[in-house]
């Protein structure tokens, strides 16, 4: 099969779908694998690398000519020209926020696999997982960053000092990005609230951080109390598919301390802050709302390209090894979690949750013609 690679071109992007011992691995496995020139160079990955391993470079039309495209984030409009049928498509969608492109991926016929919805019977999300980890560990970084006074934040050392008080961060979602903000923020230094409305992850994060984090049921009074009272609160809802829920209010919000700041890691699924209401770039990352800093950027780990590119070409060569060696009906017919990953395919929309946000109709997998 051909495998095409193309240069991400969302701003601030710098991550790349194949390393090249990815590339290698397809290669060896009797597969061409076409990388757009320049598509490793933001993580670090030179043309001659690719071609070291096996692969070719050619233009952007060669890439996308392809019978599968990897991608890492979603296609933007200008790259829409180049859908078609047959087309199977691999990358990061998050469609449940965005009709265009879901109406645009529908209509040309295209396969595509949302990496974000890949998740296997005991709910784990394996191709996700990685970014999310890098996510929620940025968070707290640039959520420390902007606390700074010169960039809008109220002053406030996330650890404190001998005498002063340290900041106070609330999480809100114990999943993979919660867990990993809890991480650095608790290495920080700071005081870290967790909260969640389910009562085995809350346990889990109790022994995983032996009582240094606080847990909490969510719900909206206690969302309420440990906002008002954060200094920095890092958003981390997540609904497999679907738009994520305003779990924190503009009330809320409004009632945050001026110079407080808040990260919003959901909102590359519509945003679970409700003042977060569209996403920023890593060039302009941050807006002000009643006095309170909110960091909205859509691609985090595209910061730290050379890593979530290894992390991420890591997890998903397995299934793209399967893709391209069985064709993407007979490798999700085989793997349940696979299928799920599967969005729109035959101009129809698959993936319930993403047809239930939008208002539109789906289709069962297995009744495809």
């Amino acid at each position: 099969m051909r495998i095409g690679v193309p240069r991400e071109l969302k701003a601030g992007e710098d991550r790349v779908a194949l390393t090249p011992a990815a590339a290698h691995a397809l290669v060896a496995d009797g597969h061409s694998v076409l990388v757009e020139a320049g598509a490793g160079t933001g993580s670090g990955f030179a043309d001659a690398d690719y071609r070291e391993a096996g692969g070719e470079i050619g233009d952007a039309n060669a890439a996308w000519a392809a019978d599968l495209v990897a991608k890492v984030k979603e296609p933007l409009p200008e790259e829409y020209r180049f859908f078609r049928p047959g087309l199977v498509l691999f990358t990061f969608l998050h469609l449940a926020p965005a009709p265009g492109l879901t109406a645009a991926l529908a209509a040309s016929g295209v396969v595509a696999l949302a990496l974000e919805t890949i998740q296997r019977p005991d709910g784990s999300l394996p191709l996700l997982a990685p970014m999310s980890e890098i996510a929620g560990r940025m968070a707290v970084q640039v959520g420390s960053y902007f606390l700074q006074s010169p960039h809008g934040g109220r002053g406030v050392l996330p650890g404190g000092v001998p005498g002063v008080a340290p900041a106070r961060v609330a999480i809100i979602g114990g999943g993979t990005v919660g867990r990993g903000a809890a991480r650095i923020a608790v290495g920080l230094g700071a005081r870290v609230t967790l909260l969640d409305t389910n009562l085995d992850r809350l346990r889990d994060v109790d022994e995983r951080f032996g009582g240094r984090v606080e847990t909490l049921v969510s719900q909206p009074y206690t969302v309420a109390a440990a906002t008002a009272d954060a200094d920095l609160v890092v958003g981390a809802v997540l609904l497999p598919g679907a738009r994520a829920p305003h779990v924190v209010t503009a009330a809320m919000v409004s009632r945050m301390r001026r110079g407080s700041v808040i990260v919003d890691v959901a909102v590359d699924q519509g945003g679970c802050v409700e003042t977060c209401d569209h996403a920023t770039s890593h060039r302009r990352p941050t807006y002000m709302r009643h006095g309170v800093v909110h960091y909205a950027v859509a691609n985090m780990p595209g910061a730290v390209p050379r890593t979530a590119t290894e992390a991420l070409s890591g997890a998903t060569l397995p299934f793209v090894r399967r893709l391209a060696a069985d064709g993407w009906r007979a490798a999700a017919a085989a793997d349940p979690a696979l299928a799920r990953g599967v969005n729109v395919a035959a101009g129809v929309i698959v993936c319930e949750p993403v047809a239930r946000a939008q208002g539109l109709s789906w289709r069962a997998i297995g009744d495809l013609p």
